[in-house]
């Protein structure tokens, strides 16, 4: 079994939440909560997982990572994004070196500042 497969799973398990009763399951009443309690959830987690790691990792930041996984999988499927997504641009930016990605998407920031900027010009005149 894959770990593609375990993040489909789990990705298909929290979708069918949505809609749920809250009190009934922890991922409805955060979906009820809506982005920003979702967002702060992650935040939340991620603050853990660095604490754990500060405290030499082992199992605890196993489980920290894995509570970051599944609460960033919430706020995926909160945006309509599946893990298969997050892993189609991990493979498109794997074999690039990081300076390059980073160089490509800042190239591609600039470029949609410029075209939005040239668009509010237009919309001046």
């Amino acid at each position: 079994m894959s770990s593609n497969d375990t993040l489909a799973r789990l990705a298909e398990v929290i979708e069918s939440r949505r809609g749920q009763d809250p009190d009934k399951s922890y991922v409805a009443r955060l979906f009820s909560k809506g982005t920003d309690a979702i967002l702060k959830k992650v935040g939340e987690e991620a603050t853990e997982v660095v604490m754990a790691a500060k405290d030499g990792g082992g199992a605890a930041l196993v489980g920290e990572v894995a509570d970051l996984w599944f609460h960033t999988m919430v706020a995926l499927a909160h945006f309509n994004l599946k893990p298969a997504d997050v892993l189609a641009e991990l493979e498109r930016r794997e074999g690039l070196s990081g300076l390059e990605e980073f160089a490509l998407r800042k190239a591609r920031e600039r470029e949609s500042a410029e075209a939005q900027a040239a668009a509010k010009g237009s919309s001046r005149e």
